[in-house]
């Protein structure tokens, strides 16, 4: 049995990327880690070439992607709280799956998953678009979490001054940019926890799995 991991962030080594981690770190079964980061994913152009054999016919980083997908029995996908939507990267990812739409959803079908959605208020939206995705593409979603990252505006520079950024609509007027306010996944240990948790529970089903063959 294995689980493949995939955070949709353009950014390595943040938030989404920490809490997909956080998930494996207690999966006793082999795993392995994508990041979408730096990768080219396009869009799906619905040429419908995949109609015959479920294999997308566009040529970028999805078609190397559509390997490991395919051999992994389980799924945790993180990704981060874009205007609160899926950010665009992920979306792409997510659209490339209609190769899978096909001859009974061959490839993914009957496949479970975990959703991680993390925002700079929360990821609730990221895992609503998660879950909706999985339903869509017959795998079952067996738990999601969603935590609080650190909005960008946290870290620009102007975070203080802006009157249409994160820092004011979250947290008000004249909130100061400091180690105190500014979110932190070290703050939210509940959140961390939680997540290793789902991880326990993925392994659980896929142990059972293992046993019921």
């Amino acid at each position: 049995m294995k689980v493949l991991g995939i955070s949709g962030s353009p950014r390595r080594d943040e938030n989404s990327e920490r809490m997909v981690k956080e998930v494996l770190s207690t999966i006793t079964c082999e795993t392995e880690f994508i990041s979408l980061a730096r990768k080219k994913i396009g869009p799906c152009i619905s040429c419908l070439g995949c109609i015959e054999d479920n294999i997308c016919k566009v040529k970028d980083d999805m078609s190397e992607l559509r390997q490991k997908i395919v051999a992994a029995d389980a799924y945790v996908i993180g990704a981060p709280n874009y205007y609160s939507m899926i950010n665009g990267l992920t979306h792409c990812f997510m659209e490339r799956f209609y190769q899978f739409r096909h001859q009974e959803g061959k490839g993914v079908s009957g496949k479970i998953a975990v959703a991680v959605g993390v925002g700079g208020r929360n990821g609730d939206p990221v895992v609503d678009n998660l879950k909706t995705f999985f339903q869509y593409n017959q795998i079952e979603c067996v738990g999601a979490v969603s935590a609080q990252g650190v909005a960008n505006c946290f870290i620009c520079g102007y975070g203080e001054s802006c009157k249409v950024g994160a820092v004011h609509m979250f947290f008000g007027p004249g909130t100061k940019v400091n180690e105190e306010t500014t979110p932190s996944l070290d703050k939210q240990p509940e959140k961390l926890e939680e997540a290793r948790e789902l991880g326990r529970k993925l392994d659980a089903r896929l142990q059972g799995f293992a046993a019921a063959t």
